[in-house]
């Protein structure tokens, strides 16, 4: 199905230039490939045997109190960085899982030679653009540097100076204009609020004043359009297994936020009939499966009728919008999301000489990491009836294998 028509059309309709410089060599093959890219490789498949398995989430759902959870983790992967925590909190739990995913994955771009390492170094642009509007949403309201750091994900840190200065340029048009130019612009991520702030400007305002009339989370959606099209845009010029595992990737990833965007924009002023094709279909990204058809008929809907009919139309995600349409609280939209990924994300693993495998690592990590913070919260908040609602890794009774089986 990989090779089959809708992913054969998807990469004839890649056309767009990528903003990440294009790959100086190719990954390599059966022949070559393991010349550069076998010990980071290797490293990675080892880190499969890391995850919880069935039995540890079983043990996990069955404990009373987060010291019950602390010593079943005492025997996973997990026994090491959480020894020195005097007290397991929720918020602790997930912020040793993420450091210990961060360390991880810091050992692996050490290792990397290009373009392995430029493919790495992608992965992390979705974190820097999270950080960046974090810190962005927090200095207009006022908060406090230090704490709105502590929130950002490790993955997507600038230097320290550079996320400090981020607050402090002042709260106008001039201000917010100077952010990007001498701040922004030098990172990473720039090329993405260059080409935001363009495409800003060409469609009304100028660039000095957009900030003012765009709200936070619809600047975040165009940054992630931009980073999904330069990725893929990146792994078609990588070419082999690493194009077609990573391209049908970042293919669902780009079919979900155009979802997700458009359901979300119901009750907002992104949902106004002049605004759905002039603000809402920009935030589209243009590719996927939904591009260009879907994305096309998803700019003209005004309800959530007018979404399951389109989203009827192929039936991947008229699947998952009858969960949500059920409306049966066993379920969300999220849930049957994930579910997906991590089936998704489990594949990329059964293939060779690709690199769509250090992504799904980390990916398949941070839903670990989620399941980790869900199980501890209801067994703080003493709902034990919701706790088997995470998705696991890996596992043997996971609902596709089930299905299979059947």
């Amino acid at each position: 199905r990989r090779h089959g028509g809708k992913s054969a059309c998807w990469r004839r309709e890649v056309t767009f230039s990528t903003m990440t410089p294009p790959p100086s060599s190719e990954p390599g093959g059966l022949a070559t490939f393991n010349i550069h890219h076998a010990f980071p490789e290797a490293l990675v498949r080892g880190m499969r045997s890391s995850f919880l398995k069935d039995s540890d989430y079983h043990h996990l759902s069955q404990c009373e109190t987060l010291d019950d959870v602390r010593l079943n983790l005492s025997e996973t992967d997990y026994a090491e960085p959480l020894a020195d925590m005097p007290t397991l909190m929720p918020s602790s739990l997930q912020k040793v899982a993420v450091d210990k995913l961060v360390v991880e994955f810091q050992y692996l771009r050490s290792q990397a030679v290009e373009p392995l390492a430029t493919f790495l170094d992608l992965i992390t642009y979705e974190y820097m653009i999270e950080n960046v509007m974090l810190l962005l949403k927090g200095s207009l309201s006022g908060r406090d540097i230090n704490d709105l750091m502590a929130q950002c994900h490790p993955l997507g840190m600038f230097k320290d100076s550079v996320m400090r200065s981020i607050p402090t340029f002042e709260s106008t048009p001039r201000g917010y204009a100077d952010l990007y130019q001498t701040v922004l612009v030098d990172t990473p991520v720039g090329p993405y609020f260059a080409q935001f702030l363009q495409e800003s400007s060409m469609n009304g305002g100028s660039s000095r004043n957009v900030l003012e009339e765009v709200e936070i989370e619809i600047i975040k959606s165009s940054l992630i359009k931009f980073w999904i099209e330069d990725f893929t845009a990146y792994v078609h010029k990588l070419g082999g297994e690493t194009a077609a595992l990573m391209g049908e990737l970042l293919a669902v990833r780009a079919d979900t936020n155009a979802i997700n965007i458009t359901l979300n924009s119901f009750g907002t002023p992104l949902n106004e009939p002049a605004m759905r094709v002039s603000d809402r279909k920009r935030l589209y990204p243009a590719v996927g499966f939904l591009y260009p058809a879907g994305t096309s008929m998803l700019a003209d809907v005004a309800d959530e009728d007018e979404l399951g009919r389109v989203l009827d139309l192929f039936p991947q995600y008229g699947a998952i919008w009858n969960i949500h349409a059920a409306g049966t609280g066993e379920k969300g939209i999220d849930d049957a999301f994930y579910e997906r990924d991590v089936q998704m994300n489990e594949l990329a693993f059964e293939g060779q000489m690709q690199f769509a495998v250090f992504y799904a690592y980390v990916k398949l990590k941070e839903q670990e990491i989620r399941n980790l913070v869900w199980i501890s919260e209801c067994i703080l908040q003493a709902q034990k009836d919701e706790i088997n609602k995470f998705v696991p890794i890996f596992s043997q009774h996971a609902p596709w294998r089930q299905t299979k089986r059947r």
